[in-house]
């Protein structure tokens, strides 16, 4: 019987699995994009709260429909992963992700 284990040598020089190195760093910067996310929500609470004129309850409500949505469309998502692909899906959503906000960091901010 053979051992095919590699050996610490080749595991040390990087030779192995390079492919899950590469899948570790894509899914460090999505989850990195989804802190960003929420930490920008929480950001714009105070804006929005006196723009819009909401409570402190009202702005409760903002945070929670912002969880449920996300909760919702990741569900969404990992079915439709399961069904087209995994790695379709995920480069969709963050081409959507990143044209997104572009359009919103471009986008000039109106005075009224």
């Amino acid at each position: 019987m053979t051992d095919t284990a590699p050996s610490a040598a080749d595991a040390l020089d990087g030779k192995i699995d390079r492919g899950r190195r590469i899948a570790l760093v894509v899914l460090c910067a999505g989850m990195l994009m989804i802190i960003l996310d929420a930490t920008i929500v929480n950001v714009a609470l105070p804006s929005m709260q006196s723009d819009l004129r909401f409570s402190q309850s009202s702005l409760a409500w903002v945070v929670n429909a912002y969880l449920i949505a996300f909760g919702g469309l990741l569900l969404l998502a990992g079915r439709l992963g399961d069904l087209i692909g995994r790695k379709r899906i995920f480069m969709t959503g963050l081409t959507v992700f990143t044209s997104a906000s572009l359009m919103c960091g471009l986008r000039r901010a109106s005075r009224c």
